[in-house]
């Protein structure tokens, strides 16, 4: 009895001694600090030491999961964002990338949406700042779409012979581009029409009636 509570991580006094879960804690307090100060007073006065006093942590606990800014703003926004950019598995390759796109536009019409113009508008002065919005929020993002596709390739929804990223930059690009530009509004409506155009361009071609006659 006395290995398996010790190998449970607890002392012998019955107590856990301080580790993952506290850490944990800490770690989310940092991402949550992190955004409401981001919603204060924006990207370029945010810092690593406000971010840990008002996390009620040290600075060098910041660093010890993010090596800058950049980093922290990427993964606090990717965290606060992931589970609403989930993709379904409705077992409809249209229905799963409208209702994720549809999900991307919300958090880009809402009070995150000022996060993600800051951090593009920083990307292009600062390659760390892009670099860390690709790797912590696009990247997973992307990953998860692959599988969609596949998933609709699988059911014979799109064609075999596609590339996935043409065809992932053709339907977010738009997207992107209203967001940035603002010449149009981003409605469920437009991300419904954008689906339509580009997957409907890559359903498998149907062979004519009349080709063999």
């Amino acid at each position: 009895m006395r290995q398996k509570f010790l190998a449970a991580g607890y002392s012998e006094n019955g107590k856990r001694p301080p580790g993952r879960p506290r850490s944990e804690s800490a770690r989310q307090s940092i991402l949550s600090s992190t955004l409401k100060l981001l919603g204060e007073n924006g990207f370029s006065d945010l810092t690593i030491e406000e971010v840990a006093e008002r996390a009620g942590v040290g600075k060098a606990t910041v660093y010890r999961w993010w090596p800058n800014k950049a980093g922290l703003i990427a993964d606090a926004f990717a965290s606060s964002t992931t589970r609403r950019l989930r993709f379904p598995d409705t077992g409809s390759v249209f229905t799963d990338m409208s209702q994720q796109m549809r999900q991307l536009v919300k958090v880009f019409r809402s009070r995150r949406g000022r996060i993600v113009a800051a951090i593009l508008a920083a990307g292009q002065s600062d390659k760390d700042v892009i670099a860390a919005f690709r790797e912590r929020f696009l990247w997973p993002r992307r990953r998860e779409a692959y599988a969609t596709l596949a998933r609709g390739i699988r059911r014979g929804e799109l064609r075999r012979i596609i590339d996935p990223d043409v065809l992932l930059d053709s339907l977010y690009g738009p997207i992107y581009m209203r967001f940035l530009i603002q010449h149009d509004n981003l409605t469920p409506e437009f991300v419904d029409r954008v689906c339509e155009i580009v997957l409907g361009s890559a359903r498998p071609r149907q062979r004519s009636a009349n080709r063999n006659s």
